[in-house]
C-alpha cells in the first residue's frame, strides 16, 4: 500500500523509509518509532484524508501538493493517534511546521499550520503546555566542529541531449514530489568526473561526458562508525546521446524523463539546486557557451 494511491510503480514506503535512513541517519535510535509511525499513517491513510478533507475544505485533495499530504498525514496521524506521553500535540503541530517550512513550498508552513491548528483546538487543545521527552535526550557522542568533520564526495549532473532542433534534459523524480538531479557516490580511486559518468550509467542507463563543472554543495548526514560527515557534492554539465532512459530500481525515485529545455522552468525542484540548474540553462541557451563547454 502506497501514500499515494495510483502511483503502482513507487517503491514500497518502506523501501523509501530505509534508503532515507541509510543515507541520512544510519547510526539512529528512532527506528522503531519511525516504522511504528510510517505503519499507522499508511494503516489509517482513509481517516487521515477524510479530517484534511473537513479541515480544509476549501482545499480539495488532490488540489494540495503531495509534500503538504504527506506532511498532514503525518502530523494528523500524531496528533490523533500516536502515544502523547511520546509526542505530545504542539510537538507533532511543531515538527510539522518545519517539515512544511523544510521540504514544502513557500506557503506550506502556514498551510500546515493552519490545517493541524484548527484540528488542535476541535480537539480542545490538549496537553497545552506538554513538551516531548524525545527533546530531552542527552548526547551521548561530542559535537565535532563542521570544519573537522570528514567529507564524503558525491557527484551529480545536469544531463542533456541534443535531438533535431531541441535540448532536453534528463532529470528524476522523487517520492517527496520534486524534480532534481541524478547523482552519487564518488569512490577513493575515482575522480569527481569519472565517478560521476559512473553514476549517470547506473542510475539513468546513460552515457554521457562531462562539458563542464556547474558547481558544488554540501550537506550534513550521520555515520554509524564516522559519526556527523560532510556529503560534498560536485556537479556537472554532462552531453548524452538522445536515448531511452533506463531508471535504476532503487527506493526513493519513482520516475525519470527527458524534458525539453523550455520546460523545465516550471517543475518543482529543490532550492539548493536551483542555481545549478539555472546556470546549465544559461549555458544551453547560448550555443556558443555550449560548444566552449
Amino acid at each position: 500500500m502506497n501514500l499515494e494511491e495510483g502511483n503502482t510503480a513507487a517503491p514500497a514506503p518502506s523501501e523509501v523509509l530505509d534508503r532515507n535512513i541509510k543515507e541520512f541517519a544510519p547510526e539512529t535510535k528512532d527506528r522503531p518509532f519511525m516504522e511504528r509511525l510510517l505503519d499507522g499513517v499508511l494503516q489509517k491513510q482513509q481517516d487521515l484524508d477524510a479530517v484534511i478533507t473537513k479541515a480544509a475544505p476549501e482545499w480539495p485533495l488532490e488540489k494540495i501538493s503531495r509534500v503538504d499530504r504527506n506532511i498532514l498525514r503525518i502530523g494528523l496521524y500524531e496528533l490523533l493517534f500516536s502515544d502523547r506521553s511520546e509526542v505530545p500535540a504542539k510537538v507533532a503541530i511543531n515538527e510539522a511546521i518545519e517539515l512544511g517550512k523544510n521540504f514544502g513550498g513557500e506557503s506550506s508552513g502556514r498551510f500546515i499550520n493552519g490545517v493541524l491548528g484548527s484540528v488542535y483546538k476541535e480537539l480542545g487543545e490538549p496537553g497545552k503546555e506538554e513538551t516531548s521527552t524525545k527533546k530531552h535526550r542527552k548526547r551521548t557522542a561530542p559535537l565535532v566542529p563542521y570544519e573537522q568533520m570528514p567529507i564524503e564526495r558525491k557527484g551529480g549532473a545536469v544531463v542533456y541531449a541534443i535531438h533535431g532542433d531541441d535540448v532536453y534534459v534528463a532529470l528524476v523524480h522523487d517520492v517527496f514530489g520534486h524534480w532534481t538531479l541524478p547523482k552519487g557516490g564518488i569512490e577513493d580511486a575515482e575522480t569527481a568526473e569519472e565517478g560521476t559518468a559512473r553514476e549517470i550509467r547506473q542510475e539513468l542507463g546513460l552515457t554521457a561526458e562531462v562539458r563542464e563543472k556547474l558547481g558544488e554543495n554540501e550537506y550534513v548526514a550521520s555515520n554509524p562508525e564516522k559519526g556527523k560527515i560532510r556529503k560534498h557534492v560536485t556537479y556537472f554539465l554532462m552531453e548524452s546521446p538522445f536515448t531511452d532512459i533506463v531508471l535504476e530500481e532503487k527506493g526513493g525515485l519513482d520516475d525519470a524523463r527527458w524534458f525539453k529545455l523550455a520546460d523545465i522552468l516550471d517543475l518543482n525542484f529543490y532550492h539548493d539546486i536551483l542555481p545549478i540548474i539555472t546556470k546549465a540553462i544559461n549555458i544551453l541557451l547560448n550555443p556558443g557557451d555550449r560548444q566552449k563547454a
